[in-house]
């Protein structure tokens, strides 16, 4: 037999460049516990149907378990005159069981096997992310209910708009992740259908039974159409999708980070762990983790990218070209888990300084909106005519370089004259915030509750390993 599995109808080998370019054996060699499981449940099912002898059947599962203790100790030989995963576990089954092993690729191709390994291997690393996702939430919430109260400016346009407390500045990004990690639960919901037994592209003439091997590999259910089955990548392109759209928060977060420990802002400190330092200037601390959570997300996005190009073109069935979509997602995922790993390292890691947020805080006439607001409420004054009264009152500060609550009330009142003491309620940093009370605001109370919430639904999650902070 040619080891090939292919060559009966070719005379002669390829040529070194084709046998080059067409080998994925160096990248899809991650699929082989994929490929050992989807093959048992061939196995099982085949028997089950009849359509091979137990006896067949179980030197194939004897088999396969031997191969899958050789790739997890590292003996198993890899050569990529046999291409792919597929071929080197069906040529070393039959090495080691002899004919019985040729018996396991009936009722299916090698196209409806990557299909069926692929999906596998993505919803395995969805479920690994999942988990990851929720560690770095959890970061996020304990450090959030820690700094509920710790004053800092809020931007816009990176410019001190509002004050907003440190709490709730993380907790924006608790939401963010939920949202990510919804994405990753849209993509395995839509992507748990078994193709297994679609074989090449047009089924097969066995009598097979696809819910069985679809229950035994977790599926929802089998793929309803064969074309479809082999030729669909959806599924890669979505949890790509979710993966990039994730890493762009880390990378926001990230470069928060860089801003935030750069001395011009010196909110934060992070330890050695979490920095490096210069080979020529001994005094540096520079922020590498953060600023390479930044740089990945770009391998992230051009994965996407990449497969988005490969598939635009295809039509159906199966096509070579589909070869080219595994090194971009193993990589994606694989580096936004590191990216998350990192960016949770960092939270748990950060420590702010309270008093340099809360001097930045009351920078830059940041409660400005609070007197305008202030003057509507004591006065009904349409908060048109307040936005003007407080520019006047700014410009007055700002040419005397005086904050806001600096300002005599005799000042205040030559610009607007029912302007009472009770104005210096609203001017502090602290007041401020604590008067955003308005659901999802940035008061306190309310920072404490929400993160309390999350923290409560985080811990009580099952399955998904969630780090506790008494463990960790």
């Amino acid at each position: 037999m040619n080891s090939r599995m292919w060559g009966g109808r070719f005379s002669q080998g390829p040529d070194a460049i084709m046998e080059e370019i067409n080998a994925s054996i160096d990248f899809d060699r991650k699929l082989f516990a994929q490929d050992i499981m989807a093959s048992k449940a061939q196995a099982q099912m085949l028997a089950a149907c009849g359509i091979i002898a137990a006896d067949d059947a179980e030197k194939i599962l004897t088999g396969l378990d031997t191969i899958l203790r050789e790739c997890e100790a590292g003996t198993f030989t890899f050569s990529r005159s046999l291409e792919d995963v597929h071929t080197h576990v069906e040529a070393r089954l039959i090495e080691l069981i002899g004919p019985a092993g040729g018996r396991l690729h009936t009722a299916r191709s090698r196209n409806d096997q990557v299909a069926t390994d692929l999906r596998l291997w993505v919803r395995d690393a969805i479920d690994a992310i999942d988990a990851e996702l929720s560690a770095l939430q959890l970061a996020l919430a304990e450090k959030a209910l820690e700094n509920a109260a710790t004053v800092m400016p809020g931007f816009t346009h990176l410019q001190t708009a509002q004050p907003v407390t440190f709490g709730h500045h993380l907790l924006a990004y608790v939401e963010m992740i939920a949202r990510d990690r919804g994405r990753f639960a849209d993509a395995r919901r839509r992507l748990n259908e078994s193709p297994l037994g679609s074989a090449a592209l047009a089924g097969t003439p066995f009598p097979i039974d696809r819910k069985m091997t679809a229950a035994a590999l977790g599926f929802d259910r089998p793929t309803a159409n064969s074309l479809d089955a082999v030729s669909d990548r959806d599924f890669v392109v979505e949890a790509l999708s979710a993966a990039s759209l994730a890493a762009v928060h880390l990378s926001r977060f990230a470069e928060e980070i860089v801003i935030w420990s750069s001395a011009g802002f010196g909110f934060i400190r992070l330890s050695d762990r979490f920095t490096t330092g210069s080979s020529i200037m001994p005094q540096k601390r520079n922020p590498d983790a953060a600023e390479l959570v930044r740089a990945k997300t770009g391998r992230i996005v051009g994965a996407l990218t990449t497969l988005l190009i490969v598939l635009k073109g295809l039509p159906l069935a199966y096509q070579k070209d589909m070869q080219e979509d595994k090194e971009p997602v193993f990589d994606a995922l694989e580096t936004l888990s590191l990216s998350i790993a990192a960016t949770t390292g960092m939270v748990r890691d950060m420590e702010p300084d309270k008093a340099a947020m809360r001097k930045a805080a009351g920078a830059a006439y940041s409660t400005a909106t609070d007197l305008a607001d202030w003057l509507v409420r004591e006065f009904g004054m349409p908060f048109r005519e307040a936005h003007e009264v407080t520019g006047r009152a700014v410009t007055l500060a700002e040419a005397s370089r005086r904050p806001l609550h600096r300002l005599t009330l005799e000042e205040l009142q030559s610009i607007e004259p029912r302007i009472t003491a009770n104005v210096y309620s609203v001017l502090g940093v602290a007041q401020s915030v604590a008067s955003r009370t308005s659901f999802g605001g940035a008061a306190p109370a309310n920072v404490r509750k929400q993160a309390r919430r999350w923290l409560t639904r985080l811990r009580k999650e099952k399955g998904r390993n969630a780090v506790d902070p008494a463990t960790s």
